[in-house]
């Protein structure tokens, strides 16, 4: 990879900070809501111990953000690119999440966009992974112009295989 993919992004709405170990408690304070999870594949992530493997699988990763909204620097959540892959010049984004007071406000959208910006100078095609019953996330995903071209069972960094749709968006469809 001839890129760095936790890179420092931000615009008007949001900022997304290369995420460290010190942000766990302050991630935390957002992912222990237990609504956040409800459809996402592992639904019991507000439980701190389940937290704290995905929170390490999201530093191991190397591609993991906090998610700052920027009219009032709050965190409100995180997300991420990880499997990048050099022969397919692909890329995923995933492993998001947000707190409900986030929620309906297109911030999401705004963080999204940020990175499909940001990755097209390197990639031609980004997939996302989401859960089969996560409604919301396939409908936010759709509106930035993903398509559904699979399903497949996902095993998350230390969590149990779980059934998920696979979602394309390529370079030239994005701009």
């Amino acid at each position: 990879m001839d890129f760095s993919i936790q890179e420092r992004l931000q615009n008007d709405s949001v900022l997304l900070e290369p995420l460290c170990e010190a942000d766990f408690e302050e991630l935390y304070q957002v992912a222990s809501d237990p609504t956040v999870w409800e459809q996402h594949p592992n639904k019991n992530r507000w439980k701190k111990d389940v937290f704290k493997t995905f929170f390490v699988g999201a530093i191991q990763s190397k591609g993991a953000f906090k998610v700052i909204e920027k009219n009032n620097g709050k965190t409100i959540g995180s997300t991420r690119f990880y499997d990048f892959d050099k022969e397919a010049n692909s890329i995923h984004i995933g492993y998001t999440f947000y707190g409900t007071e986030s929620w309906g406000k297109g911030l999401n959208h705004a963080a999204k966009t940020l990175m499909l910006d940001f990755i097209f100078q390197h990639v031609s095609k980004v997939l996302f992974h989401i859960g089969a019953v996560n409604i919301r996330s396939q409908k936010s995903i759709e509106k930035l112009g993903a398509t559904k071209i699979d399903e497949l069972v996902v095993a998350y960094f230390g969590e149990e295989p779980k059934l998920n749709f696979v979602y394309c968006i390529s370079r030239n469809k994005w701009v």
